[in-house]
């Protein structure tokens, strides 16, 4: 084990990424202290609680537990020493706005069948895919996500090369490959939906990120006990029983690289911390053109405008009164054809005229998130970042989307709403300093994948590290809890301490 007693170390930033390094880092004896800008820990994985309600602001999925049972295990704990899951049954809801509806479950066959009432032969071709998809994860996870290869030297190894995916076209897109397998557009959404949740769209993102199926169909979808805010507690408490020191409420507004040390000015001169070493958590882009003097700085203004990022979000969060029994704890509202609703994210941003979009309805599986006789529920559409999301532009979608919900899932809550709350670019923007008021960080386009994505090391300070949904291994709850582990490995190893582990 590595001995970093003596060091102390800065994390900026109180999310998934931030959080996973304070503890890994912690674990190795650093003093370390996180500095969060907002008055709760958590970043993205916010809570809002209003009227009796409990909100996850942010991220509200549970996938891919094997990470989180990796990441708890290093420190020698289980998930279930914090909280409990619960496996969802269906998976989600899907209603098309043909009318048709699908509920997705975890039953192979169930599902084999499903495919093939759709699609002549698309029962088999399912197995087909599922088979692939966990060939490779297993083999992307193992050989690529959970080794930091951030370096073109890393790519190039015969080993390394040979444990690549085989048969799969890493420089085609996901609509090509998912068009390989199944003719049906209702079929191929299927097996692209969570592509939203990497901030892409299918003919964007790289096939190789059909992984994201076997996630979907074989690993589970889970509710966690608290929510994905549980979640937060339970990694903030693992932190505190290993010293690390948090402190919320606390805006880093200049870092910057001295002789002995880095200085970290809160609030303008407010407060000053000064560490041995910094792990930046919050947004990428702000931190190097806001904070930091531009003899500092990896990328110029050039770079960071050139980026795609993921899509910003029209959030509606909402407390109604009774039941919604079409709905399940997660649903999706797809039209027949997506491809425009890409289109006015990624191509010519506007505000979506068909659009694609998620409803979490937590108070199913929970009671605790709302009062009794109640519903909990909240709304995601997925829109561009940077779009002008005034007052009377919200109010205006505010009242397509009640009205889209009615007519395709016959649920109406227009005068069932007991509370709400609207959240969109610009709150992004503000609340987490978010370039362009992106809901997830940079997307995973072709040519932001693996190495082409930042460094998790600053190339012109040492000493300076960087984590979250902008490095690698990119965006999403676990893989913020990985790319932890891929700057704290690399702060040690630049310690000259210990090699990167190898858990």
């Amino acid at each position: 084990m590595a001995d970093l007693s003596g060091k102390t170390v800065g994390v900026v930033g109180g999310g998934f990424g931030g959080l996973s390094t304070a503890c890994y880092l912690a674990d190795a004896g650093a003093d370390v202290t996180l500095l969060e800008k907002n008055e709760q820990l958590g970043g993205r994985a916010s809570r809002l609680e209003k009227d009796g309600f409990t909100f996850d602001m942010g991220p509200s999925w549970y996938l891919m537990p094997d990470v989180f049972e990796r990441f708890f295990a290093h420190f020698d704990h289980e998930p279930s020493d914090y909280y409990e899951l619960e496996q969802l049954d269906p998976h989600y809801r899907i209603f098309f706005k043909d009318g048709d509806q699908i509920d997705v479950r975890g039953d192979r066959e169930h599902m084999r069948n499903v495919f093939e009432s759709y699609e002549g032969g698309a029962g088999d071709r399912f197995e087909e895919y599922l088979d692939t998809s966990q060939e490779h994860y297993e083999i992307s996870m193992e050989q690529f996500v959970y080794e930091d290869r951030s370096k073109l030297r890393d790519w190039v190894d015969p080993d390394v090369m040979r444990a690549a995916p085989v048969g799969l076209k890493l420089t085609g897109s996901m609509q090509s490959y998912v068009e390989e397998y199944f003719e049906n557009p209702k079929l191929q959404q299927i097996m692209q939906y969570s592509l939203v949740f990497l901030g892409g769209a299918p003919k964007n993102t790289p096939a190789l990120y059909n992984i994201m199926s076997h996630v979907d169909f074989n690993l589970g979808v889970y509710y966690p006990e608290g929510g994905l805010g549980g979640v937060v507690d339970a990694v903030v408490d693992l932190g505190e029983e290993l010293g690390v020191t948090y402190e919320t409420d606390s805006e880093v507004t200049s870092l910057t690289k001295g002789k002995d040390s880095f200085q970290l000015e809160i609030e303008d001169g407010k407060q000053e911390f000064r560490f041995d070493n910094v792990v930046v958590n919050a947004d990428y882009a702000h931190v190097e053109q806001d904070l930091m003097p531009e003899h500092e700085r990896q990328y110029d203004e050039g770079y960071w405008e050139k980026r795609t990022y993921a899509p910003s979000a029209y959030l509606l969060y909402m407390g109604v009164e009774g039941d919604v029994e079409e709905l399940r704890h997660h649903t999706l509202v797809l039209p027949e054809n997506w491809d425009s609703h890409f289109e006015q994210i990624f191509d010519n941003p506007a505000w979506p005229d068909e659009p694609a979009y998620y409803i979490c309805v937590p108070s199913k599986t929970d009671d605790s998130v709302a009062p009794e006789g109640h519903s909990n529920l909240f709304v995601l559409v997925p829109v561009a970042p940077g779009l002008s999301d005034s007052e009377r532009v919200r109010e205006k979608y505010r009242e397509k989307i009640l009205d889209d919900i009615a007519e395709n899932t016959g649920v109406e809550l227009h005068d069932r709403i007991v509370t709400e709350e609207q959240f969109c670019v610009s709150d992004f923007a503000s609340r987490y300093n978010a370039t362009q008021g992106t809901a997830l960080g940079l997307a995973h386009t072709l040519r932001q994948t693996a190495l082409l994505r930042p460094n998790n090391r600053s190339s012109a300070v040492d000493g300076l590290y960087f984590t979250g949904s902008f490095t690698t291994p990119g965006i999403g709850v676990p893989m913020c809890l990985i790319s932890g582990q891929h700057a704290a490995d690399a702060l040690i190893e630049d310690q000259g301490t210990l090699t990167p582990s190898q858990d």
